[in-house]
């Protein structure tokens, strides 16, 4: 078996930037409308370093960036706000989100829904035509080479 850091392929890339546990919540965060350290911090209770160094890993890897703004009477202060990349993990986040929901019977269920009218959405394989593949008929290789 091949260790990952001798040939990485997408995934173990992917899991370097976003696999440690905090940062899956600060994304979640962040996808349910965060921008504030402040609201991060609020939000889940996470220590302020640790916070920081997730921030600065998602701002450095182009998930988040950062953005200045400043409230009347106060100093300056970054605001962080997902790039396109970032908003992408909404798929992931809603993935593992559904297979807890499914798995996990001691979890808080969390629906995923649609913005126009609240139908609740799940995430599922889709072909190039927009049907529906069925689990059991995905198959995931790695390629040779």
């Amino acid at each position: 078996m091949t260790e990952p850091d001798e040939n990485p392929c997408a995934m173990t890339k992917a899991v370097e930037i976003v696999g440690e546990r905090w940062t899956f919540f600060v994304l979640r965060e962040a996808l349910a409308g965060a921008s504030r350290f402040s609201e991060f911090r609020s939000a889940l209770g996470i220590a302020s370093d640790v916070l920081t160094a997730r921030l600065a890993k998602l701002v450095d890897t182009g998930l988040m960036t950062r953005q200045s703004y400043r409230e009347p009477g106060q100093r300056p202060r970054d605001g962080y706000h997902l790039t396109e990349p970032g908003r992408q993990l909404s798929l992931v986040l809603c993935a593992l989100q559904q297979w807890g929901n499914d798995h996990i019977p001691c979890t808080i269920p969390t629906v995923a829904y649609r913005a126009a009218d609240g139908r609740p959405v799940c995430v599922q394989f889709v072909d190039e035509h927009g049907v529906v593949v069925p689990r059991g008929e995905v198959h995931a290789e790695r390629p040779a080479g």
